[in-house]
């Protein structure tokens, strides 16, 4: 790399591609080593030289307006080299190496140029491992130094800008990947400009018509009121005026992924987006920005509910604003944003205008703090959590939008949207959600479980003596910090408990296979499966499966692999005691309750009462904690309900009769169903239903009534059926009892 850049640059040295970028720096009110920069350039020029992009540009036209785009945003000497070089590594392997960055432009710059090295190729689409871990390198990467996303954020925006060249599947994968992970991270850092840019090309691509359809209305609107915004802005700016108030006027068109965002989301026509026409006022103190929101509901009429004040509650991503959407004089509504100059500069760029701004020292406090929900996220238990708990908590803790509660002490926490008092507790402290036994909202007790509103006041009540958080609140909470929390209390906690539930489901889980392993194959099974895993032992293994601290999904192939490596089914085994022959079992012994779950037979089974399967219905088994497996008919609700559930997705399980396993006639065994009879009151009601079972032989187990009115009454059955055949003509005959109204399955 040396040979390729010169110390020292003679009059023929051509900089004129980067001349913008030298211009931003000579003219910028902090110092930066322009040779420094300039040996960047040559660098990359030269590692790229004969490398062409798609469109036949050559390759170095886009780290030069990576670097521009760096430039732009203010940030630091190392960072505007780190653009340049960032491909460099990657795609050019033969010429330069990181060693050689490190040599040449420091440890810093080489540290930046490694982090954008590891962010390559990443697809929230796809939730393999590899994937995975590179969306988790990317946030190491930003938990170490926040720059690295700075220049990868203007990466991704130079791409999209040049993303027409690209083939149609191309455009759309990268269109999706930016919108689900880049212009959301965008967001959080407070990037507004490269936010929205990036939304608006990201739609562009993905819908095409919508985006279409909505610039032609803003077009369209626009056009009929061509002057509202000049007309407004003079008028304000008088009022201003007599005031003395040092003032900035901006106005604006909202944008089109903004107006696309409410349209299809909230179901809202075009003529129902208030805040189309926004007037941003830029004051120099907080104080002058409330005297200006005074001047501006005097001067104009304010829509009520419309006002935030986002100065004394300012939101995660640090911004900071006065908002009210008013209406003209022309009776067209419009948003007023009002803030300080630093607030301004907050709000475009972020957590980079600490860098563009300050002093550009990157490791103080406040840096640090803003961006904690990184390491948040990334804090997983020792590596064991499962991709899709992975995938979940990015798309929660980073894609979500914000509510806003309070403390009773009047301080403002931030939750992702949907995140329930559970984890508003965690939120706070470990120790307040462990000890969490109620919670109030407003002063009002409420359910551990609801989702609290922006601006809702909440106290958790806690008790010393409290025996911790509940298994079921994993399926409760919304954030990642309170599942991980949950998590390690009861792998601290609970350990014995956590083996006990842990050996069950291995158990179940090895059940399954062809050959049932022996006591000594079984345990040589699991811990082979928790080495595989990275664990010490079998007890660690079965205390983490106990404590959902990994997911059976990511155990079932480890297991397998050792089962198929120590039992070997398909090998006789060499009986030397007799008295381990086992007798095999007569199929027609129901043990199965005539069920075959995942092709095995003889599984511990137990009949869903909320649906009552019979044979003849479309069945699906669910694994339960410790009790086997529960059957369902396909369509019942709670079936439907939890397939949905990802927590849950991998215990539903493929059932079926075993119809060999039945004998025609009255012989066949006898499952409960539940009937519900709705029917006039009546003295014989009840005589002439348990006639009929009767004349039917069929077993009537058990019978509730309640009067609903005066005239109509609801009557519970449960009796014996063989199948749904005999329950269609149970179901039949009931139907054609004086007085019965309807008949359906189940309890209501």
């Amino acid at each position: 790399m040396n040979d390729m850049v010169n110390s020292d640059f003679n009059e023929q040295t051509d900089f004129s591609p980067i001349e913008k970028i030298l211009e931003v720096t000579e003219d910028a009110d902090k110092s930066f080593d322009t040779d420094k920069i300039k040996r960047a350039y040559l660098c990359a020029k030269a590692c790229h030289e004969g490398q062409t992009r798609v469109s036949g540009e050559p390759y170095i036209t886009h780290p030069i307006a990576v670097a521009e785009i760096v430039t732009g945003l203010g940030l630091d000497t190392d960072s505007i080299c780190a653009a340049f070089l960032h491909d460099t590594v990657e795609d050019c392997s033969e010429r330069t190496s990181l060693a050689d960055i490190r040599t040449v432009f420091g440890n810093d710059v080489a540290l930046l140029v490694d982090g954008l090295t590891k962010m390559k190729l990443i697809n929230v689409e796809d939730k393999e491992e590899e994937n995975m871990e590179n969306i988790r390198k990317m946030l190491l990467a930003m938990s170490k130094d926040i720059r690295v996303i700075f220049i990868k954020l203007c990466d991704r925006l130079h791409n999209m800008r040049t993303l027409g060249v690209k083939k149609d599947e191309k455009r759309r994968l990268t269109a999706l990947e930016t919108m689900h992970v880049y212009a959301p991270l965008a967001h959080r850092l407070g990037m507004q400009k490269i936010k929205q840019e990036l939304e608006n090309l990201a739609l562009s691509y993905l819908d095409p018509i919508g985006y279409g359809e909505v610039s032609a209305d803003i077009e369209r609107k626009y056009g009929q009121n061509q002057n509202f915004i000049e007309n407004t802005k003079e008028y304000v700016s008088k009022k201003l005026s007599e005031y003395n108030i040092n003032f900035t006027l901006e106005g604006r068109v909202k944008t089109v992924y903004s107006i696309y965002r409410k349209m299809f989301n909230q179901n809202k026509s075009f003529d129902e987006i208030y805040d189309f026409y926004a007037l941003r006022i830029i004051v120099t103190t907080e104080l002058e920005c409330y005297t200006a929101l005074g001047i501006i509901h005097e001067m104009f009429k304010s829509i009520p509910g419309r006002f935030k004040d986002y100065i004394s509650t300012p939101k995660p991503n640090m911004y900071q604003s006065l908002h009210t959407t008013v209406i003209g004089r022309d009776g067209i509504p419009f948003e007023v944003q009002i803030r300080t100059r630093e607030m301004h500069q907050v709000a475009e760029y972020g957590v980079a205008a600490h860098w563009k701004y300050k002093s550009g020292d990157k490791s103080t406090a406040n840096i640090d703090e803003k961006l904690s929900w990184i390491s948040k996220l990334i804090d997983t238990e020792d590596g064991a959590v499962d991709t899709e708990d992975f995938m979940r908590a990015l798309k929660i803790d980073i894609i979500s939008d914000e509510t806003l509660v309070f403390t009773p002490k009047g301080d403002v926490l931030s939750l992702p949207i949907g995140s329930t008092l559970i984890d508003f507790a965690y939120a706070i402290h470990s120790e307040i959600g462990n000890k969490m036994v109620g919670a109030k909202i407003n002063g009002m007790i409420a359910p551990i479980d609801r989702v609290p509103q922006t601006g809702e006041i909440i106290e958790i009540i806690t008790s010393s003596a409290s025996k911790g958080p509940s298994r079921d609140w994993l399926n409760i909470v919304k954030t990642s910090e309170a599942r991980s929390k949950i998590r390690q209390w009861f792998k601290k906690e609970k350990r014995p408990e956590n083996i006990k539930i842990g050996m069950a489901e291995l158990d179940r889980e090895l059940s399954r296979f062809k050959v049932r392993p022996t006591d000594a194959q079984k345990a040589e099974i699991i811990q082979g499966t928790a080495k595989k895993l990275g664990m010490k032992d079998a007890e660690d293994l079965c205390n983490a499966v106990g404590y959902s601290g990994i997911a059976m999904t990511k155990v079932q192939a480890k297991l397998k692999s050792e089962y198929e490596r120590i039992v070997k089914p398909d090998e006789q085994p060499v009986i030397t005691d007799t008295s381990q022959v086992q007798v095999k079992k007569d199929k027609k012994v129901r043990r199965s309750g005539g069920v075959i779950v995942d092709g095995e037979y003889g599984c511990d089974v137990k009949f869903a009462k909320c649906c009552n399967p019979l044979p003849g219905d479309d069945i699906i088994g669910f694994v339960t904690r410790g009790y086997g497996i529960s059957i369902h008919k396909k369509d019942c609700p709670n079936a439907v309900e939890g397939i949905r559930n990802p927590e849950m997705s991998g215990r539903w399980k493929h059932a079926e009769w075993d119809m060999d396993d039945y004998v025609p006639g009255e012989g066949k065994p006898l499952y409960e169903v539940m009937l519900q009879l709705y029917a006039e009151n009546n003295i014989m009601l009840l005589a002439d239903i348990t006639a009929q079972l009767a004349e039917m032989k069929v077993s009537l187990l058990s019978i509730n009534t309640k009067k609903r009115t005066d005239n109509e009454m609801l009557i519970n059955l449960t009796v014996g059926c063989r199948d749904i055949e005999h329950y269609e003509m149970i179901l039949s005959r009931l139907k054609r009892v004086r007085h019965v109204i309807s008949v359906t399955r189940g309890f209501a």
